[in-house]
This record gives structure tokens, C-alpha cells and sequence, in this order.
């Protein structure tokens, strides 16, 4: 095919702001076509392609969080299993958080990404960390398993549960802002307002994102951040503190009053009660914590048959999944679509219907 033609064809499955980067220069000669083609698909990583035997082939751009962070390791596994077990030729594209992606996808420049279930909520309706920014053409795929998480404290400090950091709050310091992943503080503004507490009470440390305010935590830059259960960021930080007996959940409050008071924050969350573990970092003795749907979403424009096989390899593979992200163990077919303000996308509509599984009411 002419280099002209061939590019022509290739910028089809680019979006308009990457077909933009190139159609200036169709007059050049062939080998700068191909040169501003590769430079366009590198640059969108997006929704980019690649030559296999002379054919074009779609790449599909998965959005995930730096890695260490839970978004990155749900990525990893699920564009693993896609390649896998589905012929879908995924790639991770690691960014510095969900509010860097997340309009990404609403536009169609990537085709996948995590969040959770109260994120996508506030996304849809403008509101929450979204306020007067509504991203309506996003649509969810599944719900990955459910995400649980926390705030955290060395465990030297003795802060068992909310109360007691509630005696301690002035004295400590808090990571805060999470400026490419905004989300972040609504779970602790959540987390602090079920024990009667706001940031306002505690010395605030500003961070970027997820994975910094867990650094953040086992550096002692603070004494207090939000730390996934068994993410990887957080068992870094678990061996760096140690010395100080490594790091324990604060556990929260399960009185109905208390949820409540959550809950005007994390609407979508509820509250679980978890074991004593040595062997899970926080858990050195049994803590209340966060539990959310963690969900898998794509825009309305994505493909219904590229959603349909995404979503039948996650719900089939949820073994091997867990093989690559222990996390994945502890998600369930069955309960794969969850009630939700936000559309599920007919692809995964579809994949549903024909295995059986009933949406959420």
C-alpha cells in the first residue's frame, strides 16, 4: 500500500487530537509519513497501533496508576490475561492517577481504566472531587474485586482506632491534597469524619499522588496516609517502619451514627471488619476498614465487541488473575455488576446476559 493510503487507513482508529499530529504532513515524502505515523501512535499510547506482518493491529490502552499502586497492579493483570487468553494486544499506560485518566477515557483516548465505584459515581454527576466537571461518556465495564483500604500509622504510636488518633491529631501530620488523584482525599475525609475528625485537626502534608502519601509515610515525612491492603507501595513502606514495629491499620467506627458520618463522603463504601494477620501488612492486630467496588470502565464509544471479550476473560481467568494480583482472589463472577448511577456498557451488557449474571438493583 502507499505510504500516503496506508497512513491514511492507519489514522482511522486514532482519535481526532492525535489524527491532528500528522495529516498536516501528508504531502512528505514516504519515509517522513512513517516517521510523524510512529511519533503520533507514541505519543497517543492511547488507543495506538503497531505493524505485525505487514497488517495493522489495535493496541489497547489500559490506564493504571504508578507502580506500587493498586490501579497499576489491576492493570498489569488484567492486560496479562487479555493477551493471553483473548487476543486482545493490551498495554499498560501508567499515569499519576485517576485524575489524570479518567477524562482521558471520557474522551476516547484510552479505552480502560480502574476506579472506584464512589470516583466514577462523582465523575458522572459533576460532583465530589469531580465538582462541575461531569465526564458523561464514561460506561463500566465490572467490578474487579472489592477494594479495601485504610489509614495507616506506625505501629510505635499506638493508634488502635479512631478515637485514638482523635487524642492525637494535633500533634500528627497527615499526608493531604493528592493533587493527580483527588479521590484520595475524600476516602480519608471519610475516614476522619467517622471519628468526628476533619484534616483541619492534623498538620497537613501535601502530596501528589496514591504512591507518594505511602512514601510519604514510610520516609516519616507523616504519621498518618491511606494504604491499600497488601498493595505493594504499602508493604515497602511496612518494611521500611520496621524498626518501629511496622504499621497498623486505625480502625474505625461501625456505629450507625459513626457510618453515617462516612458515608456523606464515601456514599458507595461500607465498612469491614478484618482479622488480626501477621502476615498482611497493618493487620498486627484486627481492624475496621474501608471495603469498595473496584471497578473496571470504558467510554461509550469503545467498541462492543472489544468490551464483550474484555469482559468475558476477567470474568472467566478470575483464578489466574489472582495468580498475578492476590487481590483479584477475592472477586466473584457473580457479583460483577453491581446497582450503579452509571451505565453499564452493552458490551458488557451483553457478556452478562449470556452468562447469567444479574445487574445490581
Amino acid at each position: 500500500m502507499h505510504s500516503r493510503s496506508w497512513l491514511v487507513s492507519a489514522l482511522s482508529r486514532f482519535t481526532c487530537r492525535q489524527r491532528k499530529q500528522v495529516l498536516p504532513d501528508l504531502k512528505l515524502n514516504g519515509r517522513t509519513i512513517m516517521n510523524k505515523f510512529l511519533k503520533a501512535a507514541a505519543i497517543g499510547g492511547i488507543a495506538s497501533l503497531f505493524v505485525a506482518g505487514g497488517a495493522l493491529a489495535q493496541v489497547v490502552g489500559i490506564a493504571s496508576g504508578q507502580p506500587g499502586s493498586l490501579g497499576h497492579n489491576s492493570g498489569q493483570a488484567v492486560a496479562k490475561i487479555a493477551n493471553q487468553e483473548a487476543g486482545i494486544i493490551a498495554r499498560t499506560q501508567p499515569l499519576a492517577g485517576t485524575s489524570a485518566y479518567v477524562p482521558l477515557i471520557n474522551r476516547g483516548e484510552m479505552e480502560f481504566g480502574f476506579a472506584n465505584a464512589v470516583e466514577l459515581g462523582y465523575a458522572l454527576s459533576g460532583t465530589g472531587n469531580w465538582d462541575g466537571k461531569k465526564q458523561p461518556n464514561l460506561r463500566l465495564v465490572g467490578e474487579m474485586f472489592p477494594l479495601r483500604t485504610g489509614l495507616m500509622a506506625a505501629d510505635d504510636l499506638n493508634i488502635k482506632n479512631v478515637a485514638d488518633l482523635k487524642k492525637m491529631a494535633g500533634d500528627l501530620k497527615i499526608a493531604s491534597e493528592y493533587t493527580a488523584s483527588s479521590i484520595i482525599s475524600f476516602y480519608i475525609m471519610g475516614i476522619l469524619a467517622n471519628g468526628d475528625m476533619s484534616y483541619a485537626d492534623f498538620k497537613n502534608v501535601p502530596v501528589s499522588n496514591f504512591v507518594k502519601g505511602i512514601q510519604a509515610l514510610g520516609d516519616g515525612l507523616v504519621d498518618v496516609s491511606l494504604v491499600s491492603l497488601n498493595s505493594g507501595a504499602g508493604k515497602k513502606s511496612n518494611a521500611q517502619l520496621s524498626g518501629r514495629g511496622g504499621l497498623q491499620y486505625v480502625s474505625m467506627d461501625t456505629s450507625d451514627a459513626a457510618l453515617a458520618r462516612f458515608k456523606d463522603f464515601m456514599p458507595a463504601a461500607s465498612i469491614i471488619t478484618m482479622k488480626a494477620n501477621p502476615n498482611i501488612p497493618g493487620l498486627i492486630v484486627g481492624a475496621s476498614i474501608v471495603e469498595i467496588p473496584w471497578m473496571l470502565f470504558t467510554h461509550a464509544d469503545a467498541s462492543d465487541e472489544l468490551v464483550y471479550k474484555m469482559t468475558k476473560v476477567v470474568a472467566e481467568n478470575n483464578a489466574k488473575l489472582g495468580e498475578s494480583f492476590g487481590a483479584f482472589k477475592r472477586g466473584k463472577p457473580a457479583n460483577m455488576a453491581p446497582a450503579h448511577a452509571m451505565a453499564y456498557h452493552p458490551g458488557a451488557l451483553k457478556y452478562y446476559a449470556e452468562a447469567g449474571i444479574e445487574l445490581g438493583k
